[in-house]
């Protein structure tokens, strides 16, 4: 099985990238979500470490995001309970498509939390900061200072880009993501 990895800034469009390889992809934003929504476990870890704002089951993101910018070491709790969650959540889905030819990660902290192996195909997303800016101010609840602090966990871009087996310069059109996509899979296969 070929694991390819995808790495980039927030709002490069990862996520896009990723589904467009036409193989299964492991998307950790969406497991995470969906921990927040229905493991009771993961509230009562959550509520035990940062009582003072994870107060709520379903967990509100809110409550996250309040929790990083009031302390950047909650942030490194919030990973730390979370992370374990979802490696568990990966190894599942590894071992559901362990006949597929290829699978793809997309996961954020695939480098920082040492989840890549060597012979791991890694792909990294370089979108404009213009376009990205963009993009984030139209998400629901965008903040500029968590962002910031997010992408401060993170492993310097430069270095994510050095890493890469392959580069998608990310323009927001189908037509040339997935011309870079075939490209990439006919030097992999």
């Amino acid at each position: 099985m070929i694991r390819i990895g995808i790495l980039g800034n927030i709002g490069s469009g990862k996520s896009y990238i990723a589904n467009h390889f036409g193989y299964p992809v492991f998307n950790a934003d969406y497991e995470v979500s969906k921990l927040y929504k229905k493991n009771k476990k993961i509230f009562i870890k959550l509520n035990k470490e940062l009582p003072k704002y994870i107060q709520s089951f379903p967990i509100n993101k809110d409550e996250i995001s309040l929790a990083i910018l009031s302390n950047r070491t909650n942030l490194k709790k919030i990973i730390n309970i979370v992370h374990k969650e979802i490696r568990k959540k990966m190894n599942q889905f590894l071992k559901k498509n362990k006949s597929k030819k290829i699978v793809v990660l997309d996961i954020p902290l695939l480098l920082e939390n040492k989840i890549n192996k060597k012979d791991d195909v890694l792909v990294y997303v370089q979108s404009k900061n213009s376009e990205i800016f963009k993009r984030l101010n139209k998400r629901k609840n965008f903040n500029k200072k968590l962002f910031k602090i997010l992408k401060n966990a993170q492993i310097p871009l430069g270095v994510k880009r050095k890493k890469s087996n392959f580069i998608i310069k990310n323009d927001f059109k189908k037509k040339t993501i997935v011309k870079k996509i075939k490209y990439i899979l006919k030097s992999i296969i």
